[in-house]
């Protein structure tokens, strides 16, 4: 009977073990200016947390194309932005928030507990504000109603990350490299009008094209 007992006991704590390191692995870009901006606020489940155990702890990673990690709410549990996070993709169970560049998100994030969260409702959607990394407006949960990503009534909230959308300011640094330089001529001379010369000859030469 003990040896029963200290194998269920070995075989769950190895299993906690491996849940704990997926998390872990996640890495996370919110709150970057440590302002404890990092919160959204669900109608009728409270508070939902993207850091929450600090720097290098599980949380939302936000990239060019797409959300990451997780999210952990006090009522309701852990709720993930995507199927990378545990695999799940290669299983066939596809899921994920998308970030088409600018800062408007989409798709779905599954909560344990609570089903499918939508981040482009009818009459909502999350967006990111490309200058400042700031969150904004709805999501909807199936079972839990709104969830909100910025508040300014009594109890103000937030949440940031230090992702920003890269702008290129060029408008002829054709491939993209952040300079106009002979390689753009090149690609440009292919094309060759005589007002867009004019216009080219001014940008000629800068190197700051994502600044």
């Amino acid at each position: 009977m003990k040896r029963i007992l200290f194998k269920t006991f070995f075989y769950a704590t190895i299993v906690g073990f491996i849940s704990m390191f997926h998390l872990y692995a996640t890495a996370e870009n919110i709150d970057p200016s440590a302002l404890d901006s990092q919160y959204a606020y669900g109608e009728n489940v409270g508070w939902f947390n993207a850091e929450p155990l600090g720097n290098g702890g599980p949380g939302t990673e936000v990239e060019d194309t797409k959300l990451t990690g997780y999210i952990w709410a006090e009522n309701i549990g852990w709720v993930s932005l995507s199927c990378e996070n545990t695999n799940s993709c290669l299983d066939g169970i596809t899921y994920g928030i998308d970030n088409d560049g600018e800062g408007n998100l989409s798709g779905y994030a599954w909560g344990e507990n609570v089903g499918w969260i939508n981040f482009a409702p009818t009459g909502g959607g999350v967006a990111i504000e490309t200058a400042t990394g700031e969150f904004s407006g709805t999501a909807w949960g199936e079972n839990i109603g709104w969830i909100s990503f910025r508040g300014e009534n009594s109890i103000p909230f937030r949440m940031m990350t230090s992702w920003k959308s890269v702008v290129n300011n060029c408008a002829f640094d054709s491939d993209d490299d952040g300079d106009v330089d002979g390689s753009d001529l090149a690609h440009f001379v292919k094309k060759f009008e005589l007002e867009s010369l004019i216009k080219y000859a001014f940008e000629f030469g800068r190197a700051d094209c994502f600044d």
